[in-house]
């Protein structure tokens, strides 16, 4: 059976097949959620990235997990806000829905994300969280290998908002 499940955690610490790194277009390491998953999968992770050559906003790419928990890291540089008439929630939707279909072709079951964007890119927070719960429940739908997602949330704030978003 396939769920989806809002947490308030650290993603450094879950224990999934991915977890998604709301990473730079560069995919060298940065702040927030980014520097976290560097800081935590050692030095190895910034050298796998480095022959990656960045990545597109909107797209993924997948390394292994080093001393995480997670067998992969999924790296997707989700969109700097700019108003909201620069496609940024197609771009956040892609964000995910890639995410996903990236972690389903290597037949990885759990899948843990953050809430991308709503940091350093400042996606407001409320329009972010209902465009990520239904790309994640509308790739549940037909996914072949992913069984589980967990929304792991930094703090109450962003759990309440995916709480919200997933009720609606």
């Amino acid at each position: 059976m396939k769920s989806f499940a809002i947490v308030l955690g650290n993603i450094t610490t879950v224990k999934a097949d991915a977890i998604v790194n709301a990473a730079n277009t560069t995919l060298l390491g940065g702040g927030g959620v980014d520097g976290a998953i560097h800081r935590a999968a050692g030095p190895q992770l910034l050298e796998e990235c480095r022959t990656l050559h960045g990545c597109a906003t909107g797209e993924a790419k997948i390394t292994k997990g080093y001393r995480l928990p997670a067998k992969y890291v999924i790296h997707t540089p989700g969109p700097v806000w700019q108003g909201g008439n620069r496609h940024e929630p197609d771009l956040l939707r892609n964000s995910y829905v890639n995410s996903l279909k990236l972690a389903d072709s290597y037949g990885c079951r759990t899948v843990a994300f953050p809430s991308i964007s709503t940091g350093v890119y400042h996606f407001p927070l409320e329009q972010a969280a209902p465009i990520a719960v239904q790309a994640i429940r509308g790739f549940l739908d037909h996914s072949n290998h992913v069984e589980k997602v967990m929304m792991v949330c930094f703090d109450d704030e962003t759990r309440r908002a995916y709480e919200k978003a997933n009720e609606g």
